[in-house]
């Protein structure tokens, strides 16, 4: 459930203020680098609510969890390409890692539903 708040949070903020994650991670701060990264903070935000909903449901919700689990694989795999490309930082590879961990962690708790 943490990992499901901290990515409704980190969406949040990636939508209110893109240049301050940006920032952090070595990423463009310009006008095209806030927007697309608003957009991946809509999406941060939406996913991390879909897994709260799941995890805090009273029903088996594997579908939510597992969809949950590719969108943190493409997030990792979206993070490692941006820095591959020179638009993110070193820094950026602690945002890769999480995500990649947190898919892992969802897929082994989706295979045990």
């Amino acid at each position: 459930m943490l990992i499901a708040a901290i990515t409704v949070f980190s969406g949040v903020v990636q939508l209110i203020s893109p240049q301050f994650i940006l920032h952090l991670t070595g990423g463009a701060t310009d006008a095209t680098g806030r927007h697309f990264f608003r957009l991946v903070g809509m999406f941060m935000f939406l996913f991390g609510g879909l897994l709260l909903q799941a995890l805090f449901s009273d029903r088996d919700e594997p579908l939510a969890v597992f969809w949950c689990m590719w969108q943190k694989f493409g997030a990792s795999a979206g993070v490692v390409a941006g820095i591959l490309q020179g638009f993110f930082g070193p820094a950026a590879w602690i945002v890769a890692a999480f995500d990649f961990i947190t898919a892992v962690l969802l897929l082994i708790y989706w295979r045990r539903r």
